[in-house]
């Protein structure tokens, strides 16, 4: 029987999911995720603020998922707690718009041109203690023009120089 498996694109960098406990700032169906055995982490390279070095869509981190708890930096959103992890470069993973995904693990079985990745073999590591421990999410001051044109080009799969935005006052 296959394990549920969350995969979500981030920006942001090995030391920051450690430093917090895992990936955080996602809207998504908690229980959902809850419900999953492991996350994959993959790099969004787009991003403005990338953090990381890896190619655009690829998987750097795989997890084991501990608990779905509210984000601790955007209100009315969710940290996936992680209890194991392992590092790695698990090549491309990424596909589609949205930066959320559920698979199972069966969707990650090695074919023709893809080595795959089994789960039951990664060498996982306990998580270090997380740096922030409350799960109170902080005040965000808005969205940058770069963060709308970065999200909204993720969304239309274009590059952020053909967004534009006007602002009316």
């Amino acid at each position: 029987m296959s394990d549920k498996v969350l995969s979500v694109l981030t920006y942001k960098s090995v030391d920051t999911l450690l430093s917090v406990g895992g990936t955080q700032s996602w809207v998504l169906d908690r229980n959902r995720a809850k419900a999953c055995k492991y996350v994959v982490v993959c790099r969004n390279a787009y991003h403005p603020e990338v953090e990381g070095q890896e190619e655009h869509g690829s998987a750097f981190l795989i997890g084991k998922i501990k608990d779905v708890v509210p984000s601790t930096e955007t209100k009315d959103r969710w940290l996936v707690l992680i209890s194991e992890y392992m590092v790695g470069d698990f090549g491309q993973q990424w596909e589609g718009r949205n930066p959320v995904a559920y698979w199972t693990t069966e969707d990650y079985l090695p074919a023709d041109d893809y080595p795959g990745i089994d789960f039951d073999k990664l060498d996982f590591k306990p998580m270090p203690e997380p740096m922030q421990t409350e799960h109170t999410p902080a005040a965000k001051a808005g969205l940058t023009i770069a963060e709308a044109k970065a999200g909204l080009a993720l969304s239309f799969d274009v590059d952020p120089s053909a967004i534009e935005i006007t602002i009316r006052a």
